[in-house]
């Protein structure tokens, strides 16, 4: 399979890796220029590209970028094809996009996004923070192996998704549509909890629109306050023993 990945951060970096492992041609592109991805980014078989080839000739392109950055992704998908899937891993964080004042006020980030891409999406690798995407990757039948929610309208689309998902290491698990995805979005109990299949069912159903975007500030401002101490020792899994605690 042909995959574009449009940024080269803490996720995209570690997608291209990972999926040009596992035999896919995979080409990866960021805003600075392709002499600007580290090397190891591209040690398994990823192609660094200017952004503006990203998006031709791939059956998947996957962005991941910060949601703010998302508006000028629209002129790359000039010669996007037509039947090519868009994966989108974006979150919406007030501290730096606080001008984006709907998504507060009940709408959906990946509407959001296809608002402003003009495509369809697939929501996959929202939900994981990016220590534990490089940490905890594991074969297929691993006891306790994290599962990461995957949301599509379409459900080949969702399919494809949960299959990628599952070639980087995490179950691929079906969170439904679109529209259901504010579920696995910040200030949720499924979101960056490390939650195995098994659990997330429940940890979906306990999720509440109105309360999660409290629980996701409540969290960013406990977090930034700890990790701004170098006095403190925060452990393994910081992040995500922060997020059981608020989001549940």
């Amino acid at each position: 399979m042909k995959i574009g990945i449009m940024g080269a951060g803490s996720i995209g970096s570690v997608l291209a890796q990972r999926l040009s492992a596992h035999g896919h041609h995979v080409k990866i592109a960021n805003s600075r220029g392709p002499e600007t991805i580290p090397a190891d980014v591209l040690a398994t078989g990823a192609r660094a590209v200017p952004a503006a080839d990203v998006a031709a000739d791939v059956d998947v392109l996957i962005t991941s970028v910060p949601l703010i950055r998302v508006p000028d992704l629209k002129p790359l998908l000039t010669d996007l094809p037509a039947d090519a899937v868009v994966i989108d891993t974006s979150n919406y964080y007030p501290a730096r996009d606080g001008h984006i004042a709907a998504l507060d006020r009940g709408r959906v980030e990946s509407r959001w996004v296809e608002e402003h891409l003009g495509r369809p999406v697939v929501k996959a690798w929202n939900a994981i923070t990016a220590q534990s995407f490089v940490a905890y990757a594991n074969p297929s039948g691993t006891p306790g192996r994290i599962a990461i929610p995957v949301a599509a309208d379409d459900d080949d689309d969702r399919a494809l998704g949960m299959s990628l998902v599952e070639q980087t290491g995490f179950e691929g698990f079906d969170a439904g549509t679109i529209t259901d995805s504010w579920r696995q979005q910040p200030g949720s109990p499924v979101y960056c909890t490390d939650l195995t299949a098994e659990q997330i069912p429940a940890a979906l159903g306990k999720a509440i629109a109105e309360r999660s975007p409290k629980r996701r500030d409540l969290a960013m401002h406990i977090i930034a306050e700890l990790m701004g101490d170098p006095t403190s020792d925060l452990g393994k899994d910081f992040l995500v023993r922060v997020n059981r605690l608020i989001y549940n």
